[in-house]
């Protein structure tokens, strides 16, 4: 889940629990598509029903058509939509990613990584990959049963970051549990949040962040617009049904065939 928060917003201090009322909140919910009907259940806003009635949010479930990263297509277009329309507060939610999808930290200002309490081989994501980006870890679903679960997967990622350098200079990530049925830890997770944003705000590191996910998004539009051209070449529709045949039969390596095509598609017309 990323979180993006516009530099102006403010909130009273005599306000703390009803902060989320001084936002316009808007969230952009990435449900997975199926991967052999294509379609989504994008069921996010029947689960909110309650924040779907306020008149200062915006609940936007979309699907991610296969978009590869835990996000859709057009997630960066709408978080800059929700901004030019006054949402000061946007929140994306994405699909379960692994170690190694995570778009998300591209788009957003603070990346929170949500973990159930019971995920199989907790440390599994230490070694490498989606821990690394993150800057708030949070344990869900902390109550009942499940409440001694949270609280070891929380000790045991806590212990986990020590041999994780930390991507921000001004930041050292945190770890924390967190319920929304008991409503434990959810007051905490806005003012680390808050936190964060104010100490990115004041240390330039917001702005070079940002700065650096417009180069990545520049990037993004020229590796889709490459790669579209590349399919649509004349003489690679041709030749890639007869080159693709050959791979599969073993007649050519997958490298030697690659190859053929890009020479093919830089040759000068």
């Amino acid at each position: 889940m990323g979180l993006k928060q516009m530099s102006n917003s403010s909130e009273p201090k005599d306000a703390p629990k009803q902060a989320h009322r001084k936002h316009k909140v808007a969230v952009l919910a990435v449900d997975p598509s199926s991967s052999t009907s294509g379609g989504s259940l994008l069921a996010d806003k029947t689960r909110m029903q309650y924040l779907a009635q306020d008149l200062n949010a915006f609940i936007r479930p979309s699907p991610n058509s296969g978009y590869l990263g835990g996000v859709a297509r057009a997630t960066n277009e709408t978080v800059v939509l929700c901004e030019g329309c006054g949402y000061d507060t946007v929140l994306v939610e994405t699909v379960g990613v692994g170690q190694a999808e995570f778009k998300v930290a591209d788009m957003v200002d603070i990346f929170v990584l949500v973990i159930p309490p019971a995920g199989g081989d907790e440390l599994q994501g230490m070694k490498r990959g989606i821990v690394e980006v993150a800057d708030l870890i949070v344990i869900n679903k902390a109550d009942g049963d499940l409440l001694p679960a949270a609280r070891r997967i929380a000790m045991e990622y806590s212990n986990g970051l020590h041999y994780i350098t930390p991507r921000r200079k001004n930041w050292i990530p945190k770890v924390m549990m967190l319920s929304s049925r008991t409503g434990m830890g959810i007051e905490d997770f806005w003012n680390k949040a808050k936190e964060f944003h104010k100490i990115a705000v004041e240390s330039g590191d917001l702005q070079l962040a940002r700065r650096r996910q417009l180069k990545t998004w520049m990037w993004g539009y020229l590796n889709e617009g490459v790669m579209e051209s590349f399919k649509n070449h004349p003489v690679v529709r041709n030749d890639l049904p007869r080159l693709e045949n050959m791979v599969i039969n073993c007649e050519i390596s997958p490298g030697e065939a690659a190859e053929v095509l890009m020479s093919k598609f830089l040759e000068r017309k």
